[in-house]
């Protein structure tokens, strides 16, 4: 599903982002990706979505190798990738039904499938009962839960949630990470990015920690004894 290889980033203006990362995750795996600010996290996120290039190594993502992806493949790419940002990034004058259903006319499926699909999804994140309130009307959970819908609707192999969770307070966090836990089950690979310590050590996953653009560790089980990456 993902692979990377030995990769770096320099940025134009001399930053290096990312210097010799390699990890691998297989269709199906869970994984939480840590590291302080400036580690290099939102690099890899902005490669695997194809909004940079590496400067060297491979990144490949489902298939594509994202090196050598031509812009008018990044729309194939990007249906395959559902993406949960910390901010939600709803429309508010859009209803529930109306944000999920966007994301399915921007790739271009039929009124049908859209009826057929987007009550589906909401009733599989626990909003089917709020399909006609729009975003400000809803709980800062409830608002990611839509986030999660819009993410899942076209029904992609991997999930990237980039800090999905920031702006919630802990019980929410666990609700959402729970969810997420589920689609996963389903078989949808998961890559979490969060700096949240004690839901990482909760689910004990699989944890890829960077710092200073290099991995420093990939275990599973959660944060080492001492609470460090």
């Amino acid at each position: 599903m993902v692979h990377l290889q030995d990769v770096f980033k320099t940025y134009p203006n001399g930053s290096k982002a990312l210097k010799g990362v390699s990890f691998d995750l297989a269709p199906g795996e869970f994984a939480f990706l840590v590291g302080p600010s400036g580690s290099g996290k939102s690099t890899i996120i902005r490669m695997l979505i194809g909004e940079v290039a590496p400067t060297e190594g491979a990144v490949v993502v489902s298939g594509f190798d994202m090196a050598r992806i031509r812009a008018h493949k990044l729309p194939y790419l990007r249906r395959k990738i559902g993406v949960i940002f910390q901010d939600f990034r709803l429309i508010d004058k859009k209803t529930v039904y109306e944000n999920v259903a966007f994301a399915m006319r921007a790739v271009g499926k039929s009124t049908k499938e859209i009826r057929a699909r987007v009550p589906y999804v909401l009733n599989l994140v626990g909003l089917d009962e709020k399909s006609k309130s729009r975003p400000p009307e809803l709980s800062g959970g409830e608002q990611q839960r839509v986030a999660i819908a819009r993410a899942l609707v076209n029904n992609p192999g991997l999930i990237i949630a980039d800090e999905p969770t920031g702006n919630l307070d802990p019980a929410r966090s666990l609700e959402i990470h729970t969810l997420l836990q589920k689609i996963n089950e389903l078989g949808t690979t998961v890559l979490v990015v969060t700096h949240e310590k004690s839901l990482v050590d909760e689910m004990s996953r699989r944890v890829i920690a960077i710092d200073g653009g290099r991995i420093i560790s990939d275990r599973t089980g959660g944060y080492d004894s001492n609470g460090e990456y």
